[in-house]
């Protein structure tokens, strides 16, 4: 099967909380406090894993930091799907809202880590 991903996903271990999600006509749903594993990362978005079951099409701001790297990102992330798992939990594909291309750098940096 051939890859028709823009963007090459990368490994990841790494905790979230997400403590509110929104939808731009100004829907709010607030104190969640629910932690979410990422196992991948692309310069597109994030996959992940929750016990919590996130409704698709909201948005949360996320905080990333590549370990080894100095920098953060600040974004936004919109779920783009949710699947259930079998036993417990869920499996989540989101794309970075406005990601600026500067950052595409530190993806970069972050792969010749797993080299």
């Amino acid at each position: 099967m051939q890859e028709k991903r823009k963007y090459k996903r990368l490994p990841i271990k790494m905790t979230l909380e997400v403590s509110n999600l929104f939808k731009q006509d100004g829907i709010n749903i607030d104190d969640l406090n629910t932690e979410i594993e990422v196992f991948d990362i692309s310069k597109a978005g994030i996959g992940f894993i929750s016990e919590s079951k996130l409704p698709v099409e909201y948005y949360f701001n996320a905080t990333i930091e590549f370990e080894g790297i100095e920098e953060i990102i600040l974004s936004v992330v919109k779920i783009l799907y949710i699947k259930p798992l079998e036993g417990s939990g869920y499996r989540y594909g989101c794309e970075f809202v406005g990601l600026p291309t500067m950052y595409h750098r530190l993806f970069d940096e972050y792969e010749k880590t797993l080299s």
